[in-house]
Parts: structure tokens; C-alpha cells; sequence
């Protein structure tokens, strides 16, 4: 503040005047308070003066200072002791007045009438620090976002501390929140679990399809899992939270990425179509390195000089984009946007812009990613990786906002896999603009699902597959009772993240297997769901699997290995697919008789299934089923039957109990390993029958992967 304000200005006891503050600075500009000898200005610094003090913010102040807003005082309301309690009689200047205890400025909350007092600055601060740590142009998050609120710095030295569960209602219910936990510690005690002996240096720098892909599902299981513990946690108003950049930042932190050096052209380990739903996946492939900026370009040494050019682009809607041809990019260049905090300028040809003008003349390849709509989270992108295009031509033009910016024309290279040009494809077909070639059912499910299920054949005659009944269900011929007690939970209004009191929540290792999406977090090999003895209703948020489809899926005519299943919409990873419906087998007879006839139709948990990937042991070991679980489809069955078995699968399976009176109530549920564009094929593992029951059948592979064992069982 440059005025002092005099003995009039100052409110009497318990006002607060408003109108009086003159001249508001930021604290970094501020003078500091010096004690000022008389008529001697408290701004200059003579020989001899007095060294530095503080003041607390409301006295005492020495001669020449007078109190601020908003911590005026009434010398009648001072307190003439210390904290302590006693007088202050070695106050410095000689006065008897006490120091008291400063006010952080973040603590203070201007008091309005009838009406509770709100940290506005903490929630603007904290988003403006989400802006500067990570991209703004995504929020695909299952939780709310990662970051520190103002308010978090309230008792820094506890950070490390656990806390005592908080008791809290919620929704009705009586929360006990759990306890604060080291999420540092909880990563790297994860990551020293996992299987990353790909991940040596050479690796890191050159990448490979089995590198790349133990990156994106490292970087999925530590995001999940950050997003289930903080969403267990108490609430606090103001704090961001991002999963996302916290488990990327960690991952760069551990070297655990690949195709660190930038290069021109394809990215080793990233195929066309690949999709992303967060900007960090793109960094730590190696695809594109901002993690914000739509250009990134590499410095090339041309004889003594170095000159940038652009090695890929991001076209997400941040600006004047042309994205309507699948072959064609009109894209603009970077710079010169309109800001409600900044007034439009003409776009300069510097950074990005430069590198592409270079890349231009140079005619070197541009890998181009497209953020297409996330319908599944309205204010969320997907990123699709669509190839390699070459820049024709550049110009300037007006903007809307009337200033110049750069534009430049990008042309797809011929021969490359369909990417972008699919969804185009698959979204006019929802829309109903286009017609599926090929369609011989349009709901091979006759209404049983809550999507249409088509049933496609625009390979060869086939009319379909043999008959069956279609049933979404699971069919136990006799209920299996349990030996154990058990009881459902008391979740009237559906489970909570955070509640210890629901008995399904400590089922599950004291949080809930998924998160607000969907999307399975937890990692145990076992998933309790709540079932018909829980109270809560059926849109609980832990009864994922009993609410039916939720992609729109095809059942297709593939080219030399009968039927399989795809999806029109984009999967993620951890997201649920399907079931495995159809009939339990229940005795031995039956059991050899179904997979003497069955034909692939199916399932057999008794079998020995691979781990994912990355994954040397799940948390608490194989399966422990409560009885061998064996599921023909023949005769009764879904959308799962039609599954293909692939040695490198994009789908795997988990056993989920349902709370059922006393009986196991156990089902398949079928989760997305990794990202799964539309239209490609879904395939899990049918597992290896073990020495014990093999009887020296099998069945030759055609999943063509890298890693195929050339059989299956």
C-alpha cells in the first residue's frame, strides 16, 4: 500500500470499511518495514538505522507505521499478553504492546452477511497451478484432478504423517474416511512389483511394440490406483486433483518411458490407430513431448547452423483447425490466441510456427495426432495417433479474432493403416448417415442387452453362427452354498469411496474396486461386488458388471478364424466389456463331456491363465475361486462367446462374488487390458489346461502375435 492511512480512516471496533484501501500490490512488491529514526523517512536505509524486524499484522507497529486492511485494531480490543499469558514487557521499541500471532493471508476469508465465507483465491491459485503443471485441454480422469490447494500447505511438516480416520456424514451415511497415505511410497513399493526387465537403456531410447506397451499399462495401473486412494480421502474444497500428471511425473522421474531422443518420422512401438487418453501417454512413448503445446519440433544441423523442424503436431480443438477430411489438415499455427486475461495478437514466425515453415521446404514427415470428442466425458479428448502427413503449402490469413495466423496445409501419406478416417466412419453409422456393409442382424441380442449387439459378415457367405439362445445371464442349474457367514452391505444410498463401515468396501481391501467411470482400480485377483443381500440400489457404483453393455459391440465375420467381437466405440483400459454368460457345469461327467464337444464355447477357470504383462504376481496370487468354475455357451450365452483366444490379448478376465444370502454367486467379467480403438477385434487368453487334466489335445493358433506359443488347449 504507497499511502498511510490516518487516525480518521481508521474503523472503529468490529466495522470493516472496504472503501478505504487505496492501492493493492502483490506482497513480492511490497517495501519492507524498517524502524525509522524521527524525521527520518522509513523508506531510506541512513547509516546506523536500526536492523531489520517483523510486526505481526495487527501490532504493534513502530513510529511511522500504521496498521493495513484488513487488520485494523482497536486499542481496546488489544490482548496486553503474550500467548503465553503473561504481560510483554520486552516488546521491541520499547512498547507494551504484545506481537500477535500472524494471520496467513491464505487463512483470511472476508466475512459476508448471512452467508459462509469461501477461499476463492485458493481455487483460482490452484487452478492457474494445474494450468502451468500439465495441459488444460484434457480431464479424463475417473476422479477429480491431482494437485495442492493453498489450504495443503496449512501443516507441511505432518505431510508425511498418517492421519486418524475422519468420521463424516455423507449422503446419509456415516463416512470414516480413510487415512492419509505416502502415495510416493505406495508407487514405488508397486513399481519394485512389476516385471520391467524390457526397460533397459537401449530400450528406453528405442522403443518397441512390447516396450511401449508395458509403459502405457505401468502408467495405467499407477494412475487408477492414485485415483482410488484420493478419492477415499476426505474431501477438501480447492484442491485439484490430477492422477495423471502425478503418475507421469513420477514415471519420468523413474525413467520409466521410452523413445526418449525426439526423431522424425514413425515412433518405434506406437502403431496408426494407437489412442490415448491422456497427453502424459503421448510424452512418455515418445510420440509427441509437450505436454501442452500442440507442435514439437527437434534442432537439425544443417552445415554450421541448426534449424528447427517439426516433428508432430496435436490438432485437439484449440484452435482454428480444419478436421473435416481424413486425409487433409488445415492446421493453424501457435501463438496470438484470445485470452479472457490478454488481447489477441498476430501470431509470430518463431518456435513452432518456424519449425513448421522448415519442415515445409525441407519436406520431412510430420506425425499428426487427432483429439477427437470423448462422448463418455463431456469435457474430455481421446487422442488418436493418425500417421505420417507431409506439409504442401503454407499462408496467413485473419482469424476470428481479426489478427494474422499462420495456417498449414498437411496431406496424409497413401498406404498407411485407416485411423482417423474410422471413427469418421463409425460415427455416421450412429448417426445414422451411413449404413454398415453387411449387417445380417441388426441385434443379434433381440433387446437382451441395453445396446444393439449387430451381427456383420462382409467377408465371405456365411449366414451366421449355429443357433443358440441368447441370455446376458449366468445360469447355475443349483445354488452352491457358502460355508462361510457373510451379509451385505448397509449402503442405502449406494457404497461411497471411503466408507469403512460398508462391509463390500472391506471386502475389497478397504476401498472400492472402481472408479466413478467404471473402470476397475483395484488390482486383487478377486472382486467382491454387492449383491442381492446388499441395500444399495441398482445404479451402486459397485455393481459395474450387473448393469449390462456398455459399448456398442459387433459380433464378425473375421477372416480365417470364424466369428469374433469388436466395438464401434473406444475402449480404455481397465473398462468393463462384457460377462461370460451361459450355464455352470457342475459335475465331472459334464465337465469332460463339454470339452470333448464345445467346440471353443467355453470357459474353463480351472486353467492356467498368464498375468498381465508388466505383472510378476497379482497382489494376493492366482484366483482363489471358491469352487472350479466352469461355463459352457454353447447352447445359452452372450456377446463373450464369440471372443477369440490371442496370446497377446487385449482383454483378461476377473471372478467376481457377488453377495448373494449365503450362496457364491460367482461370475466372469471381462476388462480392457490396454487402450482398444473402434473396430479392432477383442481377444483374452484361454489359458493353458494344466498336466494334470490335459489330455495331449490341442488346437493350432492363428492369432498372429509375436508372441504366439503356436497352440492352445
Amino acid at each position: 500500500m504507497e499511502q498511510h492511512l490516518d487516525q480518521d480512516s481508521v474503523p472503529v471496533a468490529g466495522s470493516l470499511d472496504k472503501s478505504k484501501v487505496l492501492n493493492v500490490k502483490p506482497l513480492r512488491q511490497l517495501v519492507p518495514v524498517f524502524p525509522s529514526a524521527q524525521n527520518v523517512s522509513s523508506f531510506s536505509n541512513p547509516q546506523g538505522a536500526a536492523p531489520f524486524v517483523c510486526t505481526g499484522p495487527s501490532g504493534p507497529f513502530p513510529p511511522g507505521v500504521a496498521p493495513f486492511y484488513p487488520f485494523f485494531f482497536s486499542p481496546n480490543e488489544q490482548n496486553q499478553q503474550t500467548p503465553g499469558g503473561t504481560p510483554n514487557s520486552s516488546a521491541p521499541f520499547g512498547l507494551n504492546s504484545p506481537i500477535s500471532t500472524a494471520v496467513p493471508i491464505s487463512s483470511f476469508r472476508t466475512p459476508t452477511e448471512g452467508t459462509s465465507t469461501q477461499n476463492t483465491g485458493s481455487r483460482k491459485n490452484a487452478r492457474n497451478r494445474g494450468q502451468l503443471q500439465g495441459y488444460s485441454d484434457s480431464q479424463n480422469d475417473d476422479s477429480q484432478y491431482f494437485g495442492m490447494g493453498i489450504n495443503d500447505r496449512e501443516d507441511s511438516s505432518k505431510a508425511g504423517r498418517k492421519k486418524k480416520a475422519k468420521k463424516k456424514a455423507r449422503n446419509g451415511q456415516d463416512i470414516n474416511f480413510t487415512s492419509d497415505i505416502d502415495i510416493d511410497a505406495m508407487l514405488n513399493d508397486m513399481v519394485s512389483s512389476y516385471n520391467l526387465s524390457v526397460l533397459d537403456s537401449n530400450q528406453q531410447s528405442h522403443g518397441s511394440i512390447e516396450v511401449v506397451s508395458s509403459v502405457l499399462m505401468v502408467y495405467e495401473l499407477l494412475r487408477r490406483r492414485i485415483s482410488q486412494v484420493e478419492e477415499s480421502k476426505e474431501p477438501t474444497p480447492g484442491i485439484i486433483r490430477r492422477p495423471d500428471l502425478k503418475t507421469g511425473a513420477f514415471l519420468m522421474t523413474k525413467g520409466i518411458r521410452s523413445n526418449i531422443n525426439k526423431r522424425i518420422g514413425t515412433v518405434p512401438g506406437v502403431e496408426v490407430g494407437d489412442i490415448f487418453f491422456f497427453r502424459m501417454e503421448l510424452c512418455l512413448v515418445g510420440l509427441h513431448a509437450p505436454s501442452m503445446a500442440g507442435i514439437d519440433y527437434m534442432g537439425l544441423k544443417v552445415s554450421q547452423d541448426e534449424e528447427p523442424v517439426a516433428v508432430s503436431i496435436v490438432s485437439s480443438g484449440g484452435y482454428e483447425d480444419d478436421t473435416n477430411d481424413a486425409d487433409v489438415l488445415i492446421y493453424s499455427g501457435q501463438g496470438g490466441v484470445n485470452r479472457k486475461d490478454k488481447e489477441s495478437t498476430d501470431q509470430k514466425l518463431e518456435r513452432g510456427n518456424l519449425a513448421l515453415e522448415k519442415s515445409l521446404h525441407r519436406g520431412n514427415e510430420v506425425r499428426v495426432i487427432r483429439g477427437v470428442k470423448d462422448f463418455s466425458n463431456p469435457t474430455g479428448k481421446i487422442y488418436v495417433y493418425d500417421g505420417l502427413y507431409k506439409i504442401q503449402e503454407s499462408w496467413v490469413e485473419k482469424g476470428k479474432s481479426g489478427c494474422n495466423v499462420f495456417k498449414y496445409k498437411l496431406v496424409r501419406l497413401p498406404g498407411q493403416r485407416e485411423a482417423f478416417l474410422t471413427w469418421k466412419l463409425v460415427q455416421q453409422w450412429k448417426d445414422g448417415n451411413a449404413s454398415r456393409v453387411g449387417v445380417i442382424i441388426p441385434d443379434l441380442a433381440s433387446g437382451a442387452e441395453s445396446l444393439p449387439v449387430s451381427l456383420v459378415n462382409d467377408v465371405d457367405d456365411e449366414k451366421g453362427p449355429a443357433y443358440f439362445t441368447y441370455d446376458a445371464g449366468l445360469k447355475y442349474l443349483k445354488p452352491v452354498y457358502s460355508m462361510e457367514p457373510s451379509a451385505g452391505c448397509n449402503c442405502v444410498g449406494g457404497c461411497l469411496p471411503g466408507n469403512l463401515n460398508c462391509l463390500c468396501i472391506q471386502k475389497n481391501g478397504g476401498y472400492l474396486p472402481y472408479g466413478s467411470n467404471g473402470v476397475l482400480a483395484s488390482q486383487q485377483s478377486m472382486i467382491y461386488e454387492c449383491g442381492p443381500s446388499c441395500q444399495c440400489p441398482p445404479n451402486c457404483r459397485n455393481r459395474v458388471s450387473q448393469g449390462g453393455l456398455k459399448f456398442r459391440l459387433e459380433v464378425f465375420r473375421t477372416k480365417g478364424k470364424g466369428w469374433g467381437l469388436r466395438s464401434w466405440d473406444p475402449i480404455r483400459a481397465g473398462a468393463f466389456i462384457c460377462q461370460y454368460a451361459g450355464e455352470v457345469i457342475d459335475s465331472s461327467k459334464e465337465k469332460d463331456s463339454a470339452r470333448d464337444n464345445e467346440d471353443g464355447y467355453i470357459f474353463d477357470a480351472t486353467r492356467s491363465y498368464p498375468n498381465l504383462e508388466v505383472i510378476s504376481g497379482d497382489s494376493d496370487g492366482p484366483p482363489r475361486l471358491p469352487f472350479p468354475l466352469v461355463i459352457s455357451a454353447k447352447n445359452v450365452g452372450n456377446v463373450a462367446r464369440f471372443m477369440n483366444h490371442s496370446c497377446s490379448p487385449n482383454v483378461y478376465w476377473r471372478p467376481i462374488i457377488r453377495e448373494n444370502k449365503g450362496e457364491h454367486d460367482v461370475h466372469i467379467a471381462f476388462h480392457a487390458i490396454r487402450h482398444v480403438p473402434p473396430m479392432m477385434e477383442l481377444t483374452f487368453d484361454y489359458g493353458i489346461v494344466p498336466p494334470e487334466s490335459a489330455d495331449g489335445r490341442k488346437i493350432n493358433c492363428l492369432c498372429g502375435s509375436s508372441k504366439c506359443r503356436g497352440f492352445f488347449c
